[in-house]
């Protein structure tokens, strides 16, 4: 079976989480990811948590199915090395900050020139333009600046960072999806393109109705906890020995769940019988419900109203969704064995494709594992011109 992104090279010169994110899931569908990393160090994540058996869990998840090529980038020989690498590559990304690869040579205006169908991909915390873009970023700004932490939370408490890195990995879904549609153009133009992929924005874009509640009634969403702001019930309930999830977001439902609880009378109550109404008496109605649950675990609670057609869940630990039969059914977690750290347990793709399935072949690479293989294969560099690498500390 040919993979869908088989013969697409990406240099990728990004590190810690959004865009190995990104070239990992695009490695996962066939691409041949070559990563360029420091000399000595590394990609950061190779010094994060967890380990074993001396190796980065975080890493080997973020980096699998890549090549890993060491270079000094400050060093004028590596950056030769790599003009010639984009002649032959389809893909650069990278994530420093705006400016540094300009410094280097090798931003999009001066690679293109090399090669003109190149897709060049930056991903940063503010983009590559606007009065922003030159601070420095980490996931909890972009939250911070894209207006999430604003409503996330109880509102009795501080503003509260989501609990994923949805900064990064929101860039990271959004930088994909940017270079698919410009692979997709190139097929049909020949032209290369620049994306430009900024965290804030990425967090922008999913905040979804939040937005137009501002720009439409010019009300600013605040904390209000788990529930939903204009459906109700849709919010985290008690019940003997814990939480329920109770998703309800228009009136059909609602009749459901009143039915499973035998209290119909609820569905033609004037405080309840519109969901307009009963996010207004949220509070009211969240005290009925709960009375209710009391009587019921949260397994039996779920079954209850699952059973009734009403979406419902109880609140899984990572542990239980690591051990959940669903996760093993759907392989949302895999196995890869890696040459130091053994067989390891990692997140698998989402993206479920009946033809073109992403397959996992390889673990994360060691740092410099590829390099001289890479200027081989690709190059056509013989082993003078190596060593000759090597003397120069490239």
């Amino acid at each position: 079976m040919q993979r869908p992104l088989e013969n697409i090279r990406v240099l990728d010169f990004t590190r810690v989480l959004a865009g190995p994110y990104c070239t990992m899931l695009l490695a996962d569908m066939g691409a041949e990811v070559i990563k360029i990393e420091r000399p000595g160090e590394g990609d950061d994540t190779r010094q994060f948590g967890p380990f074993q058996n001396g190796e980065s869990g975080y890493f080997v998840y973020l980096n699998r199915g890549k090549k890993s090529m060491a270079l000094d980038l400050k060093n004028p020989h590596a950056i030769a090395a790599i003009k010639e690498l984009v002649k032959e590559s389809d893909v650069v990304i990278e994530n420093f900050r705006p400016g540094v690869m300009k410094k280097l040579g090798l931003d999009y205006e001066s690679l293109k020139e090399l090669n003109p169908s190149l897709i060049y991909t930056s991903i940063s915390g503010f983009g590559q333009y606007g009065p922003y873009s030159q601070r420095p970023a980490y996931d909890l700004v972009a939250q911070a600046m894209g207006g999430l932490t604003s409503i996330t939370g109880h509102p009795e408490g501080p503003p509260t960072r989501s609990g994923a890195s949805l900064g990064d990995m929101s860039a990271a879904l959004y930088a994909v999806y940017g270079i698919m549609v410009a692979l997709f153009h190139r097929e049909r133009t020949g032209e290369g393109q620049y994306i430009d992929i900024a965290m804030t924005d990425s967090i922008i874009a999913l905040l979804e109705n939040n937005v137009m509640r501002y720009t439409v009634d010019n009300i600013v969403p605040v904390r209000i906890g788990s529930r939903h702001p204009i459906s109700s019930p849709f919010d985290i309930y008690q019940a003997q020995d814990g939480y329920v999830v109770i998703a309800v977001a228009n009136d059909s439902l609602f009749k459901k769940l009143v039915s499973v609880m035998k209290q119909p009378e609820l569905a033609e109550d004037k405080r309840f019988h519109l969901d307009p109404l009963r996010t207004e008496n949220e509070t009211e109605l969240k005290a009925i419900i709960e009375a209710w649950l009391s009587g019921y675990t949260v397994d039996e609670a779920v079954e209850i109203i699952s059973e009734g057609g009403v979406p419902s869940s109880p609140i899984l630990t990572i542990e239980d969704v690591c051990k959940d039969e669903h996760t093993k059914a759907r392989n949302m977690l895999i196995e890869v064995d890696h040459p130091v750290a053994g067989s390891m347990r990692i997140p698998g793709n989402p993206v479920k494709l009946s033809q073109t399935p992403p397959i996992i072949r390889e673990a994360s690479p060691a740092l410099g594992e590829h390099t001289a293989q890479v200027l081989t294969d690709v190059l056509n560099w013989d082993s003078k011109k190596l060593k000759a690498l090597e003397e120069q500390e490239v």
